[in-house]
């Protein structure tokens, strides 16, 4: 398989997930990118994580979507965005490749400078966003992460049992592969069950609809090569920035899960603040109530944190 793919049928719940938002694919060079558009105002892109599409967005989005112009993606490889040609290696899923595209996908909506707010993998590919285009980046929020070589170079016992993709997605290809598209219901019923605090909150509409986005073969080996990427060529991208004193430039707002291992396993080192004060210059930030899916479980609480930190017309 040589080609991008051509796009996948698209969940019916996804289709209508986000009332009042245009539905449409951006052709980017690197294939196209699923998007919901709607609103006005400054321009706020709205990035998912694992293993969500934009639908995890479906409350936070039209709530947002009165005081900014909201874009909320797939992100490349994911949802019923196009998957990076098989061979190219793990750079092609890698958070600097997919920022890229996800530039490229904002300027052709008439965007050229952007707020980004982005959830577990999508935190990482916004994060990586704002240190490779402080000219395009205006102001970022980071949900429940830390940066990626943080994760591994502290990383201990409690990753590995709590977060199991970072070690199981990134394990050489085929058996990550095998594994999802033996069970994708189970993925993502587990995901959902074990990091949330409110399995209630993903009526099985919407965890059909994320087990749905992990029955393409093509998309499930996208995904473990984004995990392939972040134990290798992510984290080398920011070893560099690390060493070299790169710092993000724009206001950075952190949130993390009150319930979630990032609000007891990093106390050493000042929390989750006290590690990205390495590296970003502006930061601020608190736990949430809630679990890792926090913005899902706790949508108003969310809006009212973003909304008040990206500004916005009222």
């Amino acid at each position: 398989m040589n080609e991008i793919r051509s796009p996948c049928v698209l969940p019916s719940m996804e289709q209508q997930a986000m009332i009042g938002f245009e539905s449409r694919r951006v052709e980017t060079a690197q294939g196209g990118v699923f998007v919901h558009k709607a609103g006005s105002g400054p321009p706020l892109l709205l990035l998912h994580g694992f293993p969500q599409t934009s639908l995890m967005w479906r409350d936070i989005g039209p709530m947002l979507a009165s005081h900014f112009t909201v874009v909320a993606v797939d992100l490349p490889g994911y949802g019923a965005s196009d998957c990076p040609p098989v061979g190219q290696g793990h750079g092609s899923m890698s958070k600097r490749a997919m920022a890229t595209t996800l530039i490229e996908t904002m300027a052709a909506l008439g965007h050229d400078r952007f707020a980004v707010a982005g959830h577990d993998r999508g935190g990482r590919v916004a994060y990586r966003m704002a240190l490779d285009h402080a000219d395009v980046v205006t102001r970022l929020a980071v949900l429940d992460i830390i940066p990626t070589f943080e994760v591994w170079d502290r990383a201990d016992a409690r990753l590995a049992l709590a977060f199991w993709p970072f070690s199981l997605l990134a394990q050489p290809a085929p058996l990550p592969e095998r594994l999802i598209a033996a069970a994708p219901e189970a993925i993502v019923d587990n995901a959902l069950d074990e990091w949330g605090s409110a399995p209630e909150t993903f009526p099985r509409a919407v965890r059909e609809a994320y087990a749905a986005a992990l029955r393409d073969p093509a998309q499930i080996h996208a995904i473990c090569e984004e995990y392939r990427a972040a134990a290798t060529v992510d984290r080398e991208h920011d070893r560099a920035d690390l060493e070299a004193g790169r710092q993000i430039d724009c206001a950075l707002l952190v949130l993390w899960s009150a319930h979630g291992g990032l609000a007891s396993w990093y106390e050493e080192a000042g929390g989750p603040l006290g590690i990205w004060r390495r590296w970003a210059k502006d930061v601020c930030g608190h736990a949430v109530a809630g679990g890792h899916f926090f913005p899902e479980e706790k949508p108003e609480a969310t809006v009212g944190l973003l909304r008040d930190f990206f500004g916005g017309e009222s």
